[in-house]
């Protein structure tokens, strides 16, 4: 069976045009890369977890706040890897600050065999971004959810 995770896209509106969310991974390998690296909030669904509550723990676990409302399903994706995506959107606080996330940390070898463990951000940074941007940086097995978004905002 596939691995699943579960993740939110969040939207915003800004006049009259779309904004939505994206998470830039923390760690040494995502340090440098940019275009294609960014993704929606979103993590492994638990064992016997309910995948949307595992969408909302992963998303307060990465930015550092709760998220609460109407969510809305988008689909399931499957990524490059293999690894199923499911994924809701839901219209967040449109002041959202994204400076001042606050993100779970986690541990790694770093340097590779060095014997040296060391913490790293899940996310390093988050923005909004137009739905054209978006597609640019995120992953290219998530770029699907910004047309569902839009075909659902419709």
């Amino acid at each position: 069976m596939a691995i699943r995770s579960a993740g939110l896209l969040l939207y915003r509106r800004v006049s009259r045009d779309i904004e939505v969310l994206l998470v830039h991974p923390g760690g040494p390998f995502w340090a440098r890369k940019d275009e294609a690296a960014w993704s929606i909030p979103k993590g492994l669904i638990e064992p016997g977890e309910d995948e949307l509550a595992a969408a909302i723990r992963e998303t307060a676990e990465e930015l550092g706040v709760a998220v609460d409302g109407r969510f809305t399903p988008l689909g399931e994706y499957r990524q490059p890897s293999g690894k199923m995506v499911v994924a809701w959107s839901i219209e967040a606080d449109p002041v959202l600050d994204v400076n001042s996330i606050q993100s779970s940390e986690f541990e790694m070898e770093w340097p590779p065999r060095s014997g040296q463990v060391k913490s790293f951000p899940e996310v390093d940074r988050a923005g909004w971004f137009s739905p054209p941007n978006a597609a640019i940086k995120l992953l290219k097995g998530q770029r699907p959810m910004i047309a569902d978004l839009l075909t659902h905002l419709e």
